[in-house]
């Protein structure tokens, strides 16, 4: 009968205890990133940035290659939605290469407002490949801070109890 040896060469036959939970983890960081929008503008999906402020909602779509005239954004309801077109191709001469990509597709991203914007609420700018997006806030929808007094001492009752009342086991 032969001992197990306590020392291996072999990473597989050495029990590690965090395995399933490191594979888990993995699987979990995958499938995560599968419902994540792409980076690029081929796979359909813009990268963008959403800030909020006291009146508006400022956002950011990074649109690089993109002309100007290929891009729409629109508004449905509460949905501001960016979509386009980008079509790109570029021709590469050095030396002895001659290299020739094309990078094209559509792309569409929208996104729900907490509110529906008023007309005129919306201004867009393109600059150097990114699209800024202003929406103004409904002044119903601005939020206005209210500072509460503070007062010192107990909290009236809810229910007065009078003195008057009877107690218990004593007759009125």
């Amino acid at each position: 009968m032969s001992l197990p040896r306590l020392w291996t060469t072999s990473q597989e036959s050495v029990f590690d205890p965090f395995r399933t939970m490191r594979r888990d983890m993995e699987d979990a960081l995958r499938a995560f990133n599968q419902g994540l929008p792409s980076r690029t503008i081929g796979a359909g999906v813009p990268a963008i940035n959403v800030a909020e402020t006291k009146d508006a909602f400022e956002v950011t779509a990074e649109l690089p290659g993109v002309d100007e005239k290929d891009i729409k954004v629109s508004l449905d309801g509460n949905q501001v939605v960016i979509s386009g077109e980008k079509k790109a191709e570029s021709t590469k001469d050095e030396k002895d290469w001659h290299v020739e990509e094309r990078s094209y597709g559509s792309f569409y991203r929208s996104m729900s407002l907490p509110f529906k914007p008023e007309d005129g609420a919306v201004e867009a700018h393109f600059d150097k490949g990114v699209l800024h997006l202003a929406i103004k806030k409904p002044a119903k929808a601005v939020k206005t801070t209210k500072t509460i007094e503070i007062k010192t001492g107990a909290p009236p009752s809810a229910s007065p109890v009078s003195d008057t009342a009877a107690a218990p086991g004593k007759a009125a």
